[in-house]
């Protein structure tokens, strides 16, 4: 039987991802130039209200990028995200099947409310018989310790 990810390599692939993700961001948004217009508005405060639109702009560029990583690569036939997949983790629904595009939606929408509630909804991964967050629960995926997708769907009883 294949483990589940528990807490800590959860927590180990996240860190990896998160830098991956401000490195990415960092250039994109240099690229668009998010932060020259975020320091220039800063700076020149004759017009104060012109700073929330690049904010605005700013932090739904970060939102949507991040959505999309996620979401794109836990439904991808790797089933995972970089950081994932270099500690050697999937993400499979309860059945041990790949996730589609709008499962992976849910469940990086899932990690927010996991969040709001104080981290419980992660702090759940290290107590629940199945390594679950709330966001896996809501979503119905596991997080498997394998970097092999087919040792999981091959598994003879997942339920075990």
């Amino acid at each position: 039987m294949v483990p589940f990810g528990g807490f800590w390599w959860r927590v180990l692939a996240y860190l990896i991802d998160y830098i991956i993700l401000q490195v990415a961001l960092s250039v994109l948004g240099g690229i668009f130039g998010f932060g020259l217009s975020v320091s220039t508005y800063m700076a020149d405060m004759q017009d104060p209200d012109a700073f929330g639109p690049a904010f605005a702009g700013l932090f739904g560029f970060m939102f949507i990028a991040q959505w999309l990583y996620f979401a794109l690569m836990e439904s991808s036939k790797f089933q995972g995200t970089v950081g994932k997949l270099a500690i050697g983790l999937i993400v499979t629904d309860v059945a041990g099947q790949r996730i589609s595009f709008g499962r992976a939606t849910g469940r990086y929408f899932g990690k927010i409310l996991s969040g709001l509630i104080l981290c419980i909804g992660y702090i759940m991964v290290a107590f629940t018989e199945r390594k679950q967050g709330l966001h896996d629960i809501l979503a119905g995926t596991l997080v498997y310790k394998t970097r092999d997708p087919h040792e999981v769907a091959e598994g003879a009883d997942i339920f075990a």
